[in-house]
C-alpha cells in the first residue's frame, strides 16, 4: 500500500549502488563512507514536567516514532551545547522559529527585553514609533530577556514553543558588546539572507526556544554522561 505509493512516485529505493567505484548498500554507505554510527548520537532537552537526568518521550507531533530524549536542567543543557562546539562537534537543533525576534533575512534570532504588555502609556507611544527592525533589536545588539527554566516550561505548556524546524548549529560568535551567539546553518537556501544561509541565534533565544538537540554522546562532559547513565 504505502510503500507502493512511494515506489510509484519516487521510484524504488536501490538495494545497492556504486559510488566512486565502490558498491554500497544504503547502510554500508552511511557506516563505511560517511563514518557515522547512529548509536553514538543522543537527544537532549530541558523540561520540568519530567524528572531531570532521565529519558522521556517528548510530546510533540513530529515525534511519531516516540523517540526518547534525555532531560537536563537548562544551565546544564547550555553547558553541553557550548562545550560541544568548543570541542569541535556540531549540534542538530530542533527549535521554534515563529517568534518576532527570529529575523532570518537579517541573520539573527533574539528575545528582546521590551514587552508591550508591561509598558506604560508613554513607553507604548515611544515603542509604536520604532521601526520593525528597532523593535526586534536587529538594528544592533539589544538587551534581551533573562530566560528561566520556568519560562521555557510555560512556552512548552501553552504551545508558544512548538517543534517548527530542524537546523544545524556549527559554531559560536560574539557581537561588539560581547554577547554570545550560536552560528546556525539553515536549510532554506543561500539566497535568503546575507550570511550564506546561516544566522546568529542569541543564547537567550536558544535557551528559550530549543525543543531538543541531537549530539554525539562523546561531546557531553563525563560528569553529565554519568548522571544520565550514557555509556
Amino acid at each position: 500500500g504505502f510503500d507502493g505509493i512511494l515506489d510509484a512516485y519516487l521510484g524504488k529505493a536501490p538495494e545497492k549502488f556504486t559510488y566512486e567505484g565502490v558498491e554500497y548498500t544504503p547502510k554500508s554507505f552511511a557506516k563505511d563512507y560517511i563514518g557515522l554510527d547512529a548509536d553514538d548520537y543522543v537527544e537532549l532537552t530541558s523540561y520540568t514536567h519530567h524528572p531531570f537526568y532521565e529519558k522521556f518521550i517528548i510530546e510533540v507531533p513530529d515525534n511519531w516514532l516516540w523517540g526518547e530524549v534525555y532531560n537536563l536542567p537548562l544551565d546544564e543543557l547550555m553547558q553541553v551545547m557550548e562545550n560541544a562546539i568548543m570541542d569541535g562537534y556540531t549540534i542538530g537543533w530542533a527549535a521554534d522559529v515563529s517568534e518576532k525576534g527570529f529575523k532570518y533575512r537579517k541573520g539573527i534570532a533574539v528575545v528582546p527585553e521590551t514587552d508591550t504588555k508591561n509598558m506604560t502609556d508613554s513607553e507604548i507611544s515611544k515603542w509604536q514609533k520604532l521601526t520593525p527592525e528597532q523593535k526586534a533589536g536587529v538594528a544592533g545588539p539589544v538587551k534581551e530577556k533573562v530566560i528561566t527554566q520556568e519560562m521555557r516550561q510555560e512556552g512548552f505548556d501553552n504551545y508558544t514553543t512548538t517543534d517548527d524546524h530542524g537546523m544545524h548549529i556549527i559554531g559560536l560568535a560574539k557581537d561588539q558588546k560581547g554577547n554570545k551567539y550560536f552560528i546556525v546553518k539553515n536549510s532554506w537556501g543561500l539566497g535568503f539572507n546575507d550570511y550564506n544561509g546561516c544566522f546568529y541565534a542569541s543564547v537567550p533565544f536558544v535557551k528559550y526556544k530549543t525543543m531538543s538537540i541531537m549530539i554525539n554522546k562523546n561531546a557531553i562532559p563525563k560528569q553529565l554522561r554519568d548522571k544520565l547513565d550514557i555509556k
